[in-house]
């Protein structure tokens, strides 16, 4: 029988200590880098200060008239988030729950921003919460609720902060966020009376804020700032929260928009006549 010849036999043994040193070697490789984000997301959002522009809302010194907006749901237990402004000196909030019916709500305003924690005896999956995530400017949001009091959404893209000054009955200075609408439900024109309340969702499906006025004119939408957003459903949603949340895009957002309206994450709040 031949004998191979000598490399052959190098070649061998060189390919057979390769393969043990590669097999005992420690996996330490990390995992898969995050997709890149979204090309027209810029800086951090930076803190409060003296100087963000400022936006002056007139509130009528009339009585309370009745109306209605969108709530969302943070806790099965039956808590939820709207705007203060649908609620506020209503003797009778309710969520509509589908077939004619609402479910009566105890209401908690937040003393110094546009927020109310409405209570339940029970409710749906929660929405996750996204209080502590640094915001970019330029990130994408959508606002899915009853603009109109019609099932609709909006998304949006973030332009900074500015502060909201209320003049009338409840004069007060917030800071928001201001937001330039990109797109919303076809055919969905003119205002967006009933969004107020609706979550300001990022693209994890998480509600960051709420959506709590607009300005037509200038193409924008106003929402809570984490300041005021974090403080308000602090403790609300405990760590064992089942939640229910979904990556959410621009080809996909009405149809998220309909599922959380159908589960009633995202629900019609109104006040009932006494």
């Amino acid at each position: 029988m031949a004998r191979p010849p000598d490399w052959v036999v190098y070649v061998i043994v060189l390919a057979a200590l390769i393969g043990l040193s590669l097999g005992q070697r420690e996996n330490a490789d990390a995992p898969p880098a995050p997709p890149p984000p979204d090309e027209m997301e810029g800086a951090l959002l930076g803190p409060v200060t003296p100087f963000d522009p400022a936006v002056t809302v007139n509130a009528p010194d009339i009585p309370f008239q009745p109306s209605s907006g969108t709530a969302f749901s943070i806790a099965r237990e039956g808590r939820w988030v709207t705007a203060r402004h649908v609620v506020e000196g209503c003797r009778r909030p309710a969520i509509l729950v589908g077939g004619g019916r609402a479910v009566a709500a105890d209401v908690r305003l937040a003393p110094r921003a546009d927020i109310a924690v409405l209570q339940t005896a029970g409710g749906p999956a929660a929405l996750p919460l996204a209080v502590t995530e640094p915001l970019r400017k330029g990130q994408r949001a959508f606002h899915p609720g009853y603009p109109q009091g019609r099932a609709g959404e909006v998304t949006s893209r973030l332009l900074g902060r500015e502060t909201l000054r209320v003049r009338g009955r409840d004069q007060r200075d917030e800071p928001v966020l201001a937001w330039a609408e990109v797109g919303r439900t076809d055919r969905l024109g003119g205002t967006l009376s009933g969004l107020s309340g609706a979550p300001v969702l990022d693209r994890q499906g998480r509600a960051v804020g709420v959506t709590i006025a607009e300005s037509p004119r200038r193409g924008r939408i106003y929402t809570t700032a984490p300041d005021t957003f974090a403080p308000a459903v602090r403790g609300l949603q405990k760590a064992d929260e089942p939640l229910t949340g979904r990556r959410i895009n621009i080809e996909n957002y009405g149809l998220v928009a309909d599922e959380m309206r159908r589960d009633l994450r995202v629900a019609q709040v109104v006040c009932l006549s006494a």
